[in-house]
């Protein structure tokens, strides 16, 4: 065995508790070297009276490294433990105090998870389990009122610019609510919609006032309660790392410099503020001048922006937020920003603006979840054509890898967003390959996001081209597209197994684009086929049970001598599924 890629720790997401009775482990080993990975458990105060030996499962493994887990519920909530590894006729033990080639004497020298605390426990909110969310640029979307459009606002569907004026309201989100019914949404994600001169409002000026050209702030109680009433939940974008240049301390900071008492709300390297050569001299959102940094570090500004999170989860009673630009923001504020939102509402879900690994905001103290960009990049290069099964399955895996199995459930995937090209554009404008991806999208572990008109085949390059007003012409839509997220929407909030079961790849080879995986809970077993190819394909794999079904059609399939063979036309997929008899 190649002991040097042996690896665990017992903290982080390598060994944490997933509820007050269960410990989640987890255990790196080459790929491929090791055969079989036990583990000797008990309580260090009674090793021989609770000592169990149980097997690891190899739950996933990138294109290095394979990846073990078990599931451990201790007597008494305290666990002592060591690894047995096993390849060949070799081997070897692994405890806190290195790799031994006989058993070490336990429970000395052991790895420890010493008390699960409930209230270390990271809990995320179980609402977002459930959540097809829904991603609106209000200004995009519908214009409900238009005696609120700014001056100069161009007709609807014109086309999009970095600096023009549609008129979307939230009075035009408000009558367009049974059209997210009607798809099956159950979630809305709002991009920011404070006081701001921008259309896209990521400059602010005033955080506790809606923008005049959305409505007010009791239009926006309203549609957070109609949407409640429907039984959607909304979240709102928290745009905390910066404002506007028209945000008044920072006005009153450009007017009197170093004698403003708003000088240290932001990170200032020089006085006056200016502009020498197109840098700042003064922290901004990149080198956008009119979008100074908060000193987020600073007392007052602190108690400002702490403010405004709970004054909208009460006061809307919102059902969390989204952070932008999260990674630029000190962790002191983060884990404050935690405590006060989730003291005005437990259940609130938060999510960060990360676009890369984010496990240290995602270990209870900080974050439920982030955008998960590295999912919609795999994802798309693999339908693009851009690898083949072995290397989308390595890359999957070292995405599952990342983080705790609570993040792993309510991580927020989506598949484009308004910093990326829309989806249908960023496949070529294949919908064949659009429907795949999609497919993945809602079997696949996590929480999915649809960027709104994605399910209408609106098309777009990178910003401002992708922030185009939505299409609302039925003869304009493709309606065939909207009935198949349609589809999918209800598939996955009909089974539980879709939500919260687990996931594995089943087959995916190299120079092979095809791939069969599968999700599964206690109650029902769910395998997906998927061809990604022009060309017609059959796959098969070892299927003992017969008792499953096309979970689309509801048509029986049945197994031929312990082999499930499956039909596929290019770029086609399918889902089986089976109950799970008690």
């Amino acid at each position: 065995m190649q002991l040097e890629a042996f690896y665990h720790v017992s903290r982080d997401k390598w060994a944490y508790a997933y509820d007050p009775e269960t410990i989640h482990l987890r255990v790196q080993t080459k790929r491929d070297d090791v055969d079989q990975l036990l583990i000797w458990t008990g309580d260090k105060y009674d090793w021989d009276g609770t000592f169990e030996e149980l097997a690891l499962e190899k739950a996933a493994h990138d294109d290095m490294f394979d990846y073990w887990e078990i599931e451990v519920r201790p007597k008494f909530k305290r666990l002592s433990y060591l690894f047995k590894l096993i390849s060949g006729d070799e081997t070897v033990y692994a405890n806190d105090k290195g790799i031994h080639p006989a058993p070490p004497y336990p429970p000395g020298g052991n790895y420890e998870f010493a008390y699960i605390h409930d209230i270390d426990v990271f809990k995320v909110p179980e609402w977002a389990k459930e959540a097809v969310f829904y991603q609106i640029m209000p200004e995009r979307f519908a214009n409900g009122d238009p005696a609120n459009d700014p001056e100069g606002t161009v007709p609807w569907g014109s086309s999009s610019k970095i600096d023009n004026f549609f008129g979307g309201d939230l009075k035009g989100v408000l009558d367009h609510l049974d059209y997210l019914g009607e798809l099956g949404i159950n979630a809305i994600y709002f991009t920011p919609i404070f006081q701001s001169p921008s259309y896209h409002k990521y400059d602010i000026v005033d955080y506790k006032q809606v923008d005049p050209h959305f409505g007010d702030n009791q239009l926006l109680k309203e549609v957070v309660q109609a949407c409640h009433q429907r039984g959607i939940r909304v979240i709102l974008d928290a745009v905390f790392n910066h404002c506007s240049e028209q945000f008044p301390p920072f006005q009153d900071v450009l007017k009197n410099g170093k004698q403003s008492p708003y000088k240290d709300w932001f990170h200032v390297n020089e006085f006056p503020l200016r502009v020498e050569d197109g840098i700042p001299t003064y922290d901004t959102f990149g080198f956008y001048a009119n979008m100074p940094k908060f000193n987020t570090s600073n007392p007052e500004v602190k108690k400002y922006l702490l403010g405004v999170a709970e004054y909208w989860i009460r006061e809307v009673e919102l059902d969390g937020w989204r952070l932008d630009v999260a990674d630029e923001i000190d962790h002191h504020f983060w884990r404050d920003f935690r405590e006060v939102v989730k003291t005005a509402n437990p259940e609130a879900y938060i999510v960060g603006e990360v676009w890369s690994d984010s496990l240290m905001w995602l270990q209870g103290d900080q974050f439920d979840s982030v955008m998960n960009y590295p999912f919609a990049d795999k994802v798309l290069e693999f339908f693009n054509g851009g690898m083949d099964g072995y290397s989308f399955a390595n890359s999957m895996g070292a995405l599952l890898m990342r983080y705790p199995q609570q993040t792993n459930e309510v991580i927020f995937n989506m598949l484009c967003s308004h910093d990326t090209p829309r989806l249908l554009t960023r496949l070529g404008l294949d919908k064949r390959k659009l429907k795949l991806s999609v497919v993945f999208l809602f079997t696949y572990i996590g929480t999915p996001c649809i960027f709104y008109g994605d399910e209408v085949g609106i098309t777009g390059e990178g910003d401002p081209d992708c922030r185009k007003s939505m299409e609302w012409n039925t003869h304009l839509q493709d309606r065939e597209l909207f009935d198949f997220y349609q589809l999918m929407i209800a598939l996955r909030k009909k089974y539980a197994a879709l939500r919260k079961g687990r996931f594995r790849f089943l087959q995916a080879e190299p120079d092979n684009p095809c791939i069969v995986y599968e999700r599964a809970d206690q109650k029902t077993h769910f395998t997906v086929w998927m061809n990604n190819t022009p060309d017609y394909q059959v796959l098969s794999h070892p299927m003992e049970t017969s008792d499953w079904r096309d979970a689309l059609s509801g048509e029986e399939v049945r197994p031929h001598n312990g082999m499930m063979n499956v039909g596929l036309d290019p770029y086609g997929y399918r889902i089986l599924f089976r109950t799970i008899k008690a």
